[in-house]
C-alpha cells in the first residue's frame, strides 16, 4: 500500500490528488513569508536607528533584563520541537490523537510565551516607557508587539489546524495547512531569536 506524498513531508513515491495543488499552495506561502521578512527587516532597522534616540525616557540598558526573554526563548524555541513532533507524526503515524496533542502543546507553549511577553509589555507601560516617550520607544513598540500579533496568529492556526485534523483526518488540505502551519511557527522563532540578539542582548552589551 502506497502512501501519498505531500510537498516537505515525503510521505512515499506516489503523488496523491492534491499533490499539485499542496505545492503551488507551499511555493506561494514561501512567496509571503519572504514579505513578512522584509516586512520585519525594515522595522529591525528602524530599532537600530532609533536606539540612541531616549530623548528623556529610559536607554534600552536600563529598561531591558533578561530574565522574561529568556523565558520567552525557552518557550518559542520548545514549541517549535513540539510542532515538529506534530509534523512527523503526520508524517510516520497518521494518528489523530497523537498529532493534536503536538499541537495542542505547541498552542499551550505559544500561549505562554504571549503571556510573559505581555506581561513585559504592560510593566513597561506601567512604569512610564510607553511609544509615545522616545523614537527608541516607538521603534520597541513597533517591533516587538508586530512578533507577538505573529505568535497569536500562528495560535489561532494551530487551534484551526487541529479542529481540521480531528474532523478531516489526513487528506491533502490538511497535511498542506500543517506543512505551512510549521514553516511559519519556524519562521516566528527565526524573528525571535533576532528580537533577543538585537534588543535584549544587545543593551546587555
Amino acid at each position: 500500500m502506497s502512501q501519498a506524498r505531500h510537498p516537505g513531508l515525503k510521505l512515499g513515491h506516489e503523488h496523491d490528488p492534491g499533490s499539485g495543488e499542496v505545492e503551488a499552495l507551499v511555493f506561494g506561502f514561501w512567496i509571503f513569508m519572504m514579505s513578512d521578512l522584509l516586512i520585519f527587516g525594515c522595522v529591525f532597522a528602524t530599532y537600530v536607528v532609533m536606539l540612541p534616540q531616549v530623548a528623556d525616557g529610559p536607554s534600552a540598558a536600563e529598561l531591558f533584563h533578561l530574565r522574561g526573554p529568556l523565558i520567552e526563548t525557552t518557550l518559542l524555541l520548545a514549541s517549535s520541537v513540539t510542532i515538529g513532533f506534530a509534523l512527523l507524526e503526520t508524517k510516520h503515524r497518521a494518528d489523530k490523537r497523537r498529532t493534536t496533542l503536538w499541537l495542542a502543546v505547541t498552542f499551550l507553549l505559544g500561549a505562554g510565551f504571549l503571556f510573559s511577553s505581555t506581561h513585559s509589555l504592560l510593566g513597561h507601560l506601567e512604569n512610564g516607557a510607553g511609544p509615545s516617550r522616545s523614537a527608541f520607544l516607538s521603534a520597541y513598540w513597533l517591533l516587538v508587539p508586530l512578533h507577538a500579533l505573529h505568535v497569536a496568529i500562528g495560535c489561532l492556526w494551530i487551534a484551526v489546524a487541529a479542529a481540521q485534523v480531528r474532523i478531516r483526518g489526513f487528506d491533502w488540505v490538511t497535511t498542506g495547512g500543517l506543512l505551512r502551519l510549521s514553516i511559519y511557527w519556524h519562521f516566528l522563532d527565526i524573528v525571535w531569536i533576532g528580537i533577543l540578539s538585537v534588543v535584549y542582548l544587545g543593551a546587555m552589551i
